[in-house]
């Protein structure tokens, strides 16, 4: 009886200890430090560091193209068009000929010119007689450099027929084909257009406040006497196809009056373009720097909520309960870091910066840094 009671009380005596309730895990990190510039960003384009409009200086019928649309050129080795040359040979013949049919009466009249020379000293001719002879020897001398030049310029005008590029880049659509008539002259159908490639100019408009702005913050250590050029201003951009600012060109040049009813002004910027990639006409988005270099802390902007209209954070006390930090946000940066402006965070501040939604406020959590391992995944 008394060990059937004993038995009993061991089997259904005592409950087993309720388990304690785990504090979540949040990933956590410190606040960092960083040097950064203030920057103003604006919509440019690409224009072509130098642009030719090829045009005929001879008129003729096109014999040839040599090229194929968007082919890259070489100034004064690549040919681009060539114009019928057998008018000009013509011409160039024909005027050959009668130069040497003027040499030819030029050495009749030259020894005629000689004979009455030596016959007016025994007055067998006539001082009218002299006089004339000098002057068909002098017309036909005159004759012959006219007919020379003649030759020249035609022999020019055949160098013209045949159209070599006169820049290096890339050359445009061809505009005329074979057998098409073309003009001399400005007027004229323009046959294609080259474009340099490299380097290549980035422009855009800069609002009035923004250039008054960078003139007082740069204004101290920059030497007003300097042409932009010369102070080596660097600026980032990309494409609108791009994410954010991974190229960088230098200023070179800015408008020297504002733009009327925009209140804006011109700049121009210069950047590499060896690999081809940027097109002339291009959109592109600008970054320019506006300030001198300061120190700024920052936070990922995943670490930052919204109540309302109000930003902050998450952090862990020392007791490792979780504390609300009301902050004042500056500029987002492109690696996602976002700049904390107030309060000035202590550099061993544990911030959450995932799991937010499984904190409590003045609840305890378990800190996990985020170059820590992951205890709980390494153990299943």
């Amino acid at each position: 009886m008394l060990l059937g009671c004993v038995v009993a009380a061991g089997c259904g005596g005592t409950k087993p200890a309720e388990k304690t309730k785990e504090a979540p895990r949040v990933t956590v990190a410190h606040p960092i430090t960083r040097t950064l510039t203030d920057e103003a960003e604006y919509n440019g384009w690409l224009e072509a560091f130098k642009t030719v409009e090829v045009r005929a200086r001879v008129r003729g019928h096109i014999a040839k193209v040599h090229f194929q649309d968007g082919d890259m050129v070489t100034e004064g080795k690549t040919p681009l068009f060539d114009i019928d040359e057998a008018p000009f040979q013509a011409q160039l013949a024909q005027t050959e000929a009668q130069v040497m049919a003027l040499e030819s009466q030029e050495v009749s009249a030259n020894k005629e010119l000689e004979r009455n020379r030596i016959l007016i000293t025994n007055k067998a001719v006539s001082q009218q007689e002299l006089d004339k002879s000098e002057a068909d020897a002098k017309s036909f001398a005159a004759q012959i450099l006219a007919k020379k030049a003649e030759a020249d310029r035609i022999r020019l005008d055949l160098k013209y027929a045949k159209i070599i590029a006169p820049l290096t880049g890339k050359v445009g659509k061809a505009n005329l084909i074979v057998g098409d008539l073309v003009n001399a002259g400005g007027s004229d159908p323009l046959l294609t257009t080259i474009v340099t490639v490299d380097p290549v100019y980035v422009d855009f408009n800069v609002d009035e406040r923004a250039i008054q702005r960078y003139q007082q913050t740069n204004a101290p250590r920059s030497d007003k006497q300097k042409s932009l050029r010369e102070r080596e201003i660097k600026f980032t951009f990309g494409l609108d196809t791009e994410k954010g600012f991974p190229h960088e060109g230098t200023l070179v040049f800015a408008d020297i009056k504002y733009a009327e009813g925009t209140g804006t002004l011109l700049v121009r910027g210069v950047a590499e373009n060896k690999d081809g990639l940027f097109i002339p006409g291009s959109r592109v988005r600008v970054r320019l720097p506006v300030g001198d270099k300061y120190s700024a802390t920052l936070v990922p902007d995943a670490a930052v909520s919204t109540d309302q209209k109000q930003k902050y954070l998450l952090v862990v006390g020392e007791d490792k309960n979780v504390k609300r930090l009301n902050v004042e946000l500056g500029r987002l940066l492109d690696d996602g870091m976002r700049v904390i402006l107030a309060p000035q965070l202590k550099a061993d501040t544990w911030i959450i910066t995932e799991g937010m939604e499984r904190a409590r406020l003045n609840y305890p959590v378990e800190p996990i840094p985020e170059s820590a391992p992951d205890v709980s995944a390494a153990a299943k």
